[in-house]
């Protein structure tokens, strides 16, 4: 096994860091290598805005749900869908690039673009001895998200990334067994096939939070899934979108 295999396989999110900035060398490779990543057709449709100031960052904490670790880190990121840039390509050459631009395939590219420059990202920084975490909870307020940022019309946040050096590491979460994920030729329909697979990542998964927390958590993951699931959550989305200009055909 390379550096770089055991680098993603030990992967696990922290939560909590130690009071001390990245350098300026550090957030540049860190960019640099997320625009390494593969991009749809070159298009390059994501942008990230790095976040310093203190001030912003507590902000941003609080409409992702009070998450400190938003406000105290390394270096907050927040990664965007960003078609705005396209929008004045088509202006520049005089071309009508609005009907590709507003499309849902469009729209798709944006967020794959971005999701992989954001896991070069993460693979960069994690090599470096840093930890990181995604942060969803942006998406909790996302008009007061695009204020506090100056986000134009065609570029939505879509998560965080708080990077930094970590001060406390937890164990590694286990995941899904590899069966349940890879599926060779065709997708695996068995139900008692999945059903079964399910009960015993139920099981490890319920270990790992009893051995965690010294006895105090034992949930299983189905629960946890189920019980997310069944809450109605950031339901404003498509109208957002679209009122950004996106996704609209």
């Amino acid at each position: 096994m390379n550096e770089v295999i055991a680098t993603i396989l030990n992967h696990r999110s922290i939560r909590h860091f130690e009071e001390k900035p990245l350098t300026e060398e550090q957030i540049k490779t860190i960019v640099s290598c997320a625009q390494a990543a593969a991009t749809s057709s070159n298009i390059q449709a994501y942008s990230i805005i790095g976040v310093k100031d203190q001030e912003r960052k507590k902000k941003l904490a609080e409409l992702a749900g009070n998450q400190s670790y938003v406000e105290n880190n390394g270096h907050f990121f927040v990664f965007c869908a960003d078609l705005y840039r396209h929008t004045l390509i088509g202006e520049k050459n005089n071309k009508n690039v609005l009907p590709s631009i507003e499309s849902t395939e469009k729209f798709m590219v944006t967020l794959i673009d971005a999701a992989l420059a954001a896991q070069n990202a993460v693979i960069a920084a994690e090599s470096m001895g840093l930890g990181i975490c995604y942060i969803g909870g942006i998406r909790n307020n996302l008009t007061e998200v695009q204020k506090l940022l100056k986000t134009p019309e065609r570029v939505i946040p879509l998560f965080g990334m708080a990077i930094g050096y970590p001060a406390k590491i937890p164990d590694q979460k286990p995941r899904l067994p590899f069966e349940h994920i890879y599926h060779e030729e065709e997708y695996q329909q068995d139900k008692n096939f999945y059903l079964n697979q399910l009960k015993e990542y139920d099981e490890l998964i319920s270990n790992y939070y009893d051995k965690r927390t010294g006895g105090k958590r034992k949930d299983r993951w189905t629960e946890q899934i189920a019980a997310m699931l069944e809450k109605q959550n950031r339901m404003y989305m498509r109208d957002f979108v679209q009122k950004n200009k996106l996704d609209l055909h």
